[in-house]
């Protein structure tokens, strides 16, 4: 299993609502239906996935630049 990335407060938020809910159908009968809930909890995690990829690229994309800006002025970081 992928490690699970850092989310954000309203996707913790919505994870614990939606795991809540599929506690309160479980308390009702183990033939009821939890996958709806379930397919949403996994598109939150997949949602993250994708931001931290996406935010990590971003950093990434801003780091060359910022290197390359550096390198155009003849400046270095210390």
């Amino acid at each position: 299993m992928a490690k699970d990335p850092k989310f954000t407060a309203r996707e913790i938020t919505q994870i614990g609502w939606y795991t809540a809910r599929m506690a309160k159908r479980g308390i009702a009968g183990e033939n009821v239906h939890l996958g709806d809930l379930q397919k949403k909890v996994d598109r939150i995690i997949d949602g993250a996935r994708e931001r931290e990829a996406q935010q990590a690229a971003d950093q990434a994309e801003a780091d060359k630049a910022a290197r390359k800006a550096r390198a155009k002025n003849g400046k270095t970081r210390k």
